[in-house]
């Protein structure tokens, strides 16, 4: 979506799409790394440490961007809630990957173009017209086909409140990338990484202050609970790498779709971020052996097709705005 107009040397495409690229590589590898990590470790205690490597490293592009002065934020109350946005995101999708396999959270998770369209019309005034709101039905309706709301809860291995976390994240993750784009004009992406990592640092700590210990997870068979606050354990061996490289792709995740939603307006760079798919389903059935079912598959059929859809809609339609203003422009110069 066409979120904000570009000022004329931020409008980049091509270094955009490279960004943000990398970046639908990186978080790819994340949540296969975080799905094979989760029946061992909590989530709170494996966000905290790559928060605070990824920390470490934003701070030393920040320095190399221009200098530690470029963390003080000119709209830190926009910002906080940007950060607040991606922590809720991550920590819902996340604690999904426990009880669900990589390529159906990450569909549903896919929604998120859907949310983003609905959001612009309060929060930054467009108008949605037509072919995307019927697009945006048949996306939804896709999200339902994949809850498979006719099974009783006897005939699922999840429960449905499960099942919502990754289409949660998917809300707040739509506010995080509309915010994103407002906050771009005059942040540098290194600075927003480092808000972000070290509001993930504090939930974190807050997390392990409260149920560190693991008493909230004691007695539960819910492998989505018992992840998000299970007791701390040690990394153990190899896993102690597989903690730093978390951290060190943190930094790369944060920094890239910063960056990425920086230089180029959404419509161009959004829907290269639906090659996470086919790598999730890559991942999911190299490594769990998983392959989504026909009912499945139909859903995240309809929810690509309708993202997709409306993203080069709306691309199509910043386009001809941009060349209604170039043409009145003309003309008032003539």
């Amino acid at each position: 979506m066409a979120l904000t107009s570009l000022s004329e040397n931020r409008n980049n495409p091509t270094t955009g799409i490279a960004f943000i690229l990398i970046a639908v590589i990186a978080i790819s590898v994340n949540d296969m790394l975080i799905k094979r990590l989760s029946g061992d470790y909590p989530l709170h205690q494996m966000v905290l440490i790559r928060s605070a490597i990824g920390l470490i490293f934003s701070l030393t592009i920040v320095w190399f961007e221009g200098g530690f002065h470029l963390l003080w934020p000119r709209r830190p109350g926009l910002h906080l809630l940007r950060g607040s946005m991606l922590v809720i995101a991550n920590l819902a999708f996340f604690t999904a990957l426990a009880a669900l396999p990589l390529a159906d959270a990450t569909a549903l998770f896919f929604a998120a173009p859907l949310f983003i369209t609905l959001l612009s019309i309060p929060i930054l005034g467009e108008r949605v017209g037509r072919m995307r709101t019927m697009a945006v039905v048949v996306g939804f309706l896709g999200v339902l086909v994949m809850l498979k709301p006719w099974q009783s809860q006897m005939d699922r291995n999840v429960s449905y409140i499960v099942l919502l976390l990754p289409v949660v994240a998917a809300v707040t993750y739509a506010l995080n990338q509309i915010l994103t784009r407002m906050l771009g004009a005059d942040t540098k992406a290194g600075a927003m990484a480092v808000y972000v990592q070290t509001i993930f640092v504090i939930v974190s700590l807050g997390f392990f202050a409260v149920a560190g210990d693991g008493r909230f997870a004691t007695g539960s068979d819910n492998p989505a609970w018992v992840f998000l606050l299970r007791q701390w354990v040690w990394p153990a061996g190899a896993d102690m790498f597989l903690f730093l490289y978390l951290g060190v792709n943190a930094t790369v995740i944060g920094y890239c779709l910063s960056q990425a939603y920086r230089l180029a307006d959404a419509a161009t760079v959004a829907p290269f971020e639906y090659v996470g798919l086919p790598l999730a389903v890559f991942w999911g059935w190299m490594i769990w052996g998983e392959l989504p079912d026909a009912t499945v598959s139909t859903g995240i059929l309809m929810i690509i097709g309708s993202g997709l859809f409306v993203l080069f809609r709306a691309r199509i339609l910043a386009r001809r705005q941009l060349r209604r203003g170039a043409e009145n422009q003309s003309v008032r110069q003539s």
